[in-house]
């Protein structure tokens, strides 16, 4: 077998900003301005951040060098990296890869930054981290096989994150191929996450991000203070594609490495749930423009998804039915299909809204969920949903191939600022928000990224 360890090490030690094309460096400044709009949110809105901030605080893990964006404190690096990593997943609205089927810049670029706070790096060295990080996480996931993973019960963005933090937050820590190596073998003891959150609707899908974002900063650390890890970390008898994955496709992890990038192939969410339920709330936005139908012109709404959407967002058909928290909603079909046909979309703020309206959850009970060949057919590649509505007793169907915000159907650099301003704006001043567009924009231009967190502070 090929060494794919050795690999990995040597293309995140020799990668270089100004071998990289500018559509990878517009597509990963906008995915950084994408992430931090998420964080500042959520580090004010999302209901697990409090208990995770105050673990850190009993932990004494306040008070160091590193920041967290909309938040006045201090705190140690690793903290910093757990953090912001964990709230860049809280509102599920983070960037995707649809064949890898996990999320990528949430637990890179939060161990990136806490990096390059600490070596004082420039925006340039930052988004090349990014893309080291993004490789790393989007080809490990290919090799692995997401519905294989998610069978096993791993959840990819995490067991895979981890590798790609060690990528993002090695480069700017200046480690060498052999402290890849060890680093990479370091934190294949630490790659871990369990779907389980998805039986009670329980917070750890959140923490697992920002816990591969603080894992992956640690184990890059070790490795550049000498510390050694085992040499094959993906491809070894106990590595992570014969231990998580039952072998791998070491093809899809390698070719085309530094000269194809998966970076560009990352989707961007309108809407803040799980992207196995983006097709088809795109499929009943366009049929409720076109219909123009009230909810008592609905009769039933049946949603074909692929199997490996089905089995997260729709089974069980009963329980999805009936979310009870707000990481049920994101992780249930029927009520994101029961928003998106009452309000014509779905915002984070539809869930606090929409999860106690009686009205809502009734039109919940009247949306089925089933197989479909169609939507099978994409997957993994695209996260397609067909989507069958009877209004007035008569049937329309729509098939979303491609949900907006794939690399195929992507969002215009409008729709990016305007999902950022969405997100800030509640917390932020016009003046704040407008500052801080612009300068995650230009953050190719800044020679130190410390500066960006000073303009995140809440000012209203």
């Amino acid at each position: 077998m090929e060494n794919m360890t050795e690999k990995f090490a040597e293309f995140c030690a020799e990668i270089r900003y100004e071998n990289l094309s500018s559509d990878v460096i517009k597509r990963t400044k906008l995915l950084i301005l994408d992430t931090v709009g998420i964080i500042i949110r959520a580090r004010h809105d999302a209901e697990s951040t409090a208990s995770l901030v105050a673990a850190i605080d009993r932990l004494e893990m306040s008070n160091g060098s590193c920041q967290v964006f909309s938040d006045k404190n201090s705190y140690s690096p690793s903290a910093a990296a757990l953090l912001n990593g964990t709230l860049a997943h809280s509102l599920d609205f983070d960037d995707t890869h649809a064949e890898a089927s996990l999320h990528s810049s949430a637990p890179i670029l939060s161990a990136a930054l806490a990096a390059a706070q600490m070596n004082k790096s420039s925006g340039q060295e930052l988004i090349t981290a990014c893309v080291a990080g993004y490789e790393i996480q989007i080809r490990l996931g290919l090799a692995g096989g997401s519905s294989a993973h998610y069978k096993k019960g791993f959840h990819p963005t995490a067991t895979c994150g981890v590798f790609g933090a060690v990528a993002s937050a090695g480069y700017l820590m200046g480690l060498t191929k052999d402290q890849f190596v060890s680093a990479f073998g370091i934190a294949l003891s630490q790659s871990a996450g369990s779907m389980q959150f998805l039986t009670d609707g329980a917070w750890t899908k959140r923490s697992h991000v920002g816990q591969a974002a603080q894992n992956g900063l640690n184990c890059a650390t070790m490795a550049a203070e000498g510390f050694k890890g085992p040499s094959q970390a993906f491809e070894g008898q106990w590595g992570y594609l014969n231990a998580y994955a039952s072998g791998g496709d070491l093809k899809k992890a390698l070719e085309g490495l530094g000269s194809k990038f998966e970076t560009l192939n990352l989707g961007v969410k309108p809407y803040p749930s799980c992207r196995y339920s983006h097709a088809a709330i795109d499929g009943i936005i366009d049929l409720k423009k076109e219909l123009d139908f009230s909810i008592d012109d609905l009769d039933d709404i049946d949603i074909g998804l692929s199997e490996t959407a089905l089995n997260i967002i729709g089974y069980p058909l009963e329980d999805k039915q009936n979310p009870k928290s707000i990481v049920d909603g994101q992780f249930s079909m029927p009520f994101c299909a029961a928003v998106a046909a009452k309000s014509g979309g779905l915002k984070w703020d539809d869930y606090k809204d929409h999860l106690n309206n009686s009205d809502t959850l009734a039109l919940c009970n009247k949306i089925k969920v089933n197989p479909d060949k169609d939507a099978e057919k994409c997957c993994p590649e695209f996260m397609s949903a067909k989507v069958k509505m009877v209004v007035k007793g008569k049937t329309y169907e729509k098939f979303v191939k491609i949900p907006k915000g794939e690399p195929e159907n992507f969002m215009r650099d409008e729709e990016f600022i305007s999902k950022f301003k969405g997100l800030t704006e509640p917390y932020l001043s016009n003046e704040r928000v407008n500052q801080l567009t612009d300068l995650m924009l230009k953050i190719d231009q800044a020679n130190n990224v410390n500066s960006i967190f000073e303009y995140s502070q809440i000012d209203l």
